[in-house]
């Protein structure tokens, strides 16, 4: 048997080899395709109108879209319903203008957040009370558009028979705000409220009848959103705080500013989700209403 003879010097030269070889290997491995570079396009404010007025357009249900301006987008995001071909479709309705357009996804799907049992029942539904209002001795509340579109009156009860009062008026799609008043005087009406504009980044709470309690940020501001099912609302308060069936028409605040009405959303509060909220101060105008 023939045994090879290696030198020192050869050893060493081996062993540099294999060492270069290794490094080449390493390389290789660790090394990552770079990530495709976002659109340098700028568009100005005329330009991103369009993009969102096309996206709006589109049809397609189960988006809700906002122009951010600070980042030169229109930002669309997309619940679990809407497939890579509407999306697809959202982009070429925006033809030059699809550069423009920042997608994201939501868990869920979108819809008003309408459950069919502090709650009000009226129609066959459970909502939740939003925020207490007066105009002149007379009190209301504020809830949904889409609870005060079911029911002319609502109760405290899920039997329904200890009356609130009637729906007086509501508004939705379009808007998502309805105002009843208190026919039943032996209700209280309590306050601690005052109505504001929320801004973005702001730490908010909500509360509805089936949840709960919960709390988050508002992320974006003057959001359109279409439900699936549901119909278009605009001028709407996104956040990150989670809400499920029940919880519409109820508060959303920060200490005690009165900002939103819940109005829907997606995902639910166990793995959380996206929410959209009426701005109470649109509300309280329309009606010439006073929260406190």
């Amino acid at each position: 048997m023939r045994i090879e003879r290696i030198s020192v010097r050869g050893r060493m030269a081996r062993t540099v080899r294999l060492l270069a070889s290794l490094c080449l290997v390493a390389a290789f491995a660790y090394a990552v395709p770079p990530a495709a570079a976002a659109s340098s396009q700028q568009f100005d404010v005329h330009e991103l109108a369009a993009v969102s007025a096309a996206v709006d357009r589109s049809g397609v249900v189960g988006i809700a879209w906002y122009v951010d301006a600070a980042a030169d987008r229109v930002v669309v995001t997309a619940d679990r319903s809407v497939s890579a071909a509407e999306l697809a479709m959202i982009k070429r309705s925006a033809g030059a203008g699809a550069g423009a357009i920042q997608t994201k996804h939501a868990t869920g799907v979108f819809a008003p957040l309408l459950s069919g049992g502090d709650a009000i029942y009226g129609g066959g539904y459970r909502c939740s009370l939003g925020f207490n209002v007066v105009q002149g001795s007379t009190y209301y509340f504020l809830t949904a558009g889409h609870c005060g579109k079911v029911a002319k009156t609502w109760y405290t009860n899920a039997s329904q028979t200890t009356l609130i009062g009637p729906t007086i008026d509501w508004s939705f799609p379009g808007n998502d705000y309805a105002l009843v008043r208190y026919a039943n005087l032996s209700l209280s009406h309590p306050g601690g409220f005052t109505a504001y504009n929320a801004f973005v980044g702001e730490s908010v709470t909500r509360d509805g009848s089936t949840t709960g309690v919960h709390t988050g940020k508002v992320t974006a501001l003057n959001v359109t959103v279409r439900y699936v099912g549901g119909g278009t609302v605009r001028g709407m308060i996104q956040t990150n705080v989670c809400a499920e069936p029940g919880d519409s028409g109820g508060p959303l605040y920060d200490g005690s500013k009165a900002l939103g009405l819940t109005s829907g959303g997606s995902g639910n509060c166990r793995t959380g989700g996206t929410t959209f909220y009426q701005p109470v101060t649109e509300a309280a105008s329309v009606y010439g209403v006073t929260v406190f």
